[in-house]
């Protein structure tokens, strides 16, 4: 699933749309355009020129010279593909394959190529101009003191806490699970129970992992993910590893380095 290392991944691929000049919008699944309809989409982009490819948590944003911002959201299975390549081939619960029928959304330029965003699942969207003040701090930047913030006085489980991109922008299901196993805390631990130790710890780790999955490829590229199944076992210490929902998703950990 696209996370923060995936659509930071897609910002970089995007740069090569900066300074090209929209001949065309392509909007054939109105579903997918939120908040306006694809008639708007297209008056309020055709013949800008992008200006700014840019990214907040899991959003992916193109600013043009004199126009609305494009906000992309990639939902479980959305890829982005520009003048025919993307940078990521396939996803965790996605598909190898890829089909045009999957084309949400796309924009044509005056040179001729394209972008295009590919989402099988159709879970994702776009939107002109959102509002980005609902997002919390970004998770590649956010500071010691700034996660404490996050946790801050609530008994919500700590990773829903990470989950919920009002406070932490940019964490997904697969990232939370890894930072939680290397920091050795237990997911569903209530938020204030973790003392200043604890947000060291978590912070570190979420660094870390954002910088070596960042290298290795993506969030699905964990130490902890290739055992998150049915029957896996602790990559550290060989535990049956815990298979619970928390934040409403599917969370593994292991019994006995997470407390």
């Amino acid at each position: 699933m696209p996370e923060i290392i995936e659509v930071e991944m897609y910002r970089r691929t995007a740069q090569a749309v900066v300074g090209r000049t929209i001949a065309g919008v392509d909007a054939p699944d109105e579903w997918f355009c939120k908040g306006s309809p694809p008639n708007s989409f297209r008056a309020a982009l055709h013949g800008q020129v992008v200006a700014v490819a840019r990214r907040r948590g899991k959003l992916l944003l193109l600013d043009c010279e004199d126009g609305p911002t494009l906000g992309i959201r990639f939902g479980m299975t959305g890829r982005l593909v520009v003048d025919g390549a993307s940078p990521i081939l396939a996803l965790e619960y996605g598909t190898k394959r890829s089909d045009p029928k999957w084309d949400r959304f796309g924009l044509r330029f005056t040179d001729g190529g394209r972008l295009v965003v590919n989402d099988p699942r159709r879970l994702g969207a776009v939107q002109l101009s959102p509002d980005e003040s609902v997002l919390g701090v970004d998770a590649y930047s956010a500071s010691q003191s700034e996660l404490a913030e996050v946790f801050s006085g609530s008994e919500v489980a700590v990773k829903a806490r990470m989950l919920d991109q009002a406070r932490l922008a940019g964490v997904g299901n697969l990232l939370a699970d890894e930072t939680m196993w290397r920091a050795g805390i237990d997911p569903a631990r209530p938020s204030l129970s973790l003392s200043d130790a604890n947000i060291a710890v978590i912070h570190l780790a979420l660094g870390q992992v954002l910088q070596e999955l960042t290298e290795r490829g993506g969030s699905h590229t964990g130490d902890l993910q290739l055992e998150r199944h049915q029957g896996g076992v602790c990559p550290l210490d060989g535990a049956s590893l815990l298979r619970r929902t928390i934040g409403g998703r599917t969370t593994y950990s292991c019994p006995i380095h997470q407390i």
